[in-house]
């Protein structure tokens, strides 16, 4: 059975570079040190807190359980402070009422 890959293309046309500042404010409030001109590379000191070998280029090595791990780490971390914020954007409201 051939395996599909996922596509990660946003939605939204040119918000790419807004996630990836999300991407740099949640892993520098998760302790990362985050390049903020290259949010991106925060995916190599993730790899190495966990003690994944991720390097620049071909990554064949890593099994799918280390590259989920990383990723993981990531957006999970996003998601978890976009929830937050939605919460706290729906208290704000309720307030108001």
């Amino acid at each position: 059975m051939a395996r599909r890959r996922s596509s990660n293309r946003l939605v939204v046309p040119n918000a790419s570079q807004g996630v990836e500042r999300f991407k740099a404010e949640v892993m520098k409030q998760q302790g990362y040190t985050v390049n903020v001109n290259r949010p991106e590379d925060v995916k190599y000191e993730v790899a190495r807190s966990l003690g994944i070998p991720l390097q620049s280029g071909s990554n064949g090595q890593l099994t799918t359980e280390q590259a989920g791990k990383i990723g993981g780490q990531i957006g999970g971390s996003m998601v978890r402070e976009m929830i937050r914020m939605a919460q706290q954007k729906l208290l704000e409201n309720q307030s108001r009422t």
